[in-house]
């Protein structure tokens, strides 16, 4: 059995000219970069 907790989103920042992402929570931030933007939205549409 898995238990999911949710925390709303407190901010998104992007760097400039990059696909790099903060995303802050209330308790924690977490670093997000997309390394190939086309490959993941061909991911995303074929599933």
């Amino acid at each position: 059995m898995h238990e999911y907790v949710t925390t709303p989103v407190k901010r998104v920042l992007r760097l400039v000219a990059r696909d790099v992402f903060y995303i802050e929570t209330v308790n924690s931030r977490y670093r997000l970069e997309v390394r190939n933007r086309e490959r993941a939205l061909e991911d995303a549409s074929s599933g």
